[in-house]
């Protein structure tokens, strides 16, 4: 099978340079690789995410000129679609409720506050101590869902950081799949997800790095016999502190082309700002691959 990756948004809120950034190392390397494209909107919260931004997802992607191979708009908009997570809750339950069968799952009564009262570790992530571990509370409505995760090691070779071993027993504790709102949680539906939907190249932002190993283990459990490769890129910050959000209206890409820019003039913004070019040249989404001839797939 053609290698497979995805541009997998979050429709809470509008399109900025970082996600231009991410498109042109998906579509970029994509190309370069001879991989299709997959698009899939990462909808899994339903308080955060809104119809309106997705409709605006759409159509920026669509005036960008980042095709997906897979689920192209027109998917999305002809109502149900196997690629949005909203309209997949039935394949996670399935999961969850084989996890829950084989005592994988427990139920969490620990809050928000609670973690936050908790002593982050020298990677600045807080652990999940285990305090609902052995309390023999069934999953159910109201409760947070946790996946028991073991100490062990996840080894993967990192696209552009090289070798990487992490243990996410030691990293983050047993990892929530379902809050207490009834959301299934993003380790949860990316993992599953990408293992369905034969995504076997993902290529997204750094700060989804520490992210891998728990996913791998995920990804397993839910019977991926061979994981993803991952690919993790740097990403163009607001200040040397603070990443580019959705919120930024000087970076926002509808707010760039209510000023007059052109889909090429902020692809160029865009990878000169992620240093992928020596200058803010324009270029058309077509051409993003040639930022990636040679590099290792």
């Amino acid at each position: 099978m053609m290698t497979r990756t995805r541009f997998a948004p979050a429709p809470t809120g509008f399109l900025h340079l970082g996600h231009v950034v991410n498109a042109i190392y998906v579509w970029g390397f994509a190309r370069a690789q001879g991989a299709q494209v997959l698009l899939r909107i990462e909808d899994h919260d339903a308080q955060r995410c809104r119809p309106v931004y997705e409709r605006a997802l759409l159509d920026d992607l669509e005036w960008l000129g980042f095709e997906p191979d897979i689920a192209p708009a027109p998917a999305f908009r002809a109502g149900a679609s196997e690629f949005r997570q909203s309209d997949r809750a039935a394949i996670y339950r399935d999961v969850a409720g084989r996890w829950i069968a084989n005592g994988l799952v427990y139920g969490c009564t620990c809050t928000r506050h609670d973690l936050g009262e908790l002593p982050a570790g020298a990677d600045g992530e807080v652990r999940y101590p285990g305090t609902c571990r052995d309390r023999g509370l069934a999953p159910a409505d109201g409760l947070v869902w946790r996946m028991r995760i073991d100490a062990g090691a996840e080894r993967f070779d990192d696209i552009w950081r090289g070798p990487r071993v992490q243990d996410p027993a030691s990293q983050c504790g047993d990892v929530a799949i379902r809050d207490r709102l009834g959301n299934w949680t993003y380790q949860f539906v990316a993992s599953v997800d990408d293992h369905l939907q034969g995504i076997d190249l993902v290529v997204r932002g750094e700060d989804l790095l520490a992210s891998t190993g728990r996913q791998i283990r995920l990804a397993t459990s839910a019977g991926r016999a061979r994981p993803a490769r991952f690919g993790h890129h740097p990403l163009i910050m607001k200040s040397p502190a603070r990443k580019l959000s959705k919120s930024d209206g000087d970076t926002g890409v509808r707010d760039l082309r209510a000023a007059g820019w052109t889909a090429p003039r902020l692809i160029g913004e865009a990878a000169w700002r992620a240093g992928l070019a020596d200058a803010p040249e324009p270029i058309h989404a077509s051409e993003v691959g040639r930022f990636f001839a040679g590099t290792r797939g």
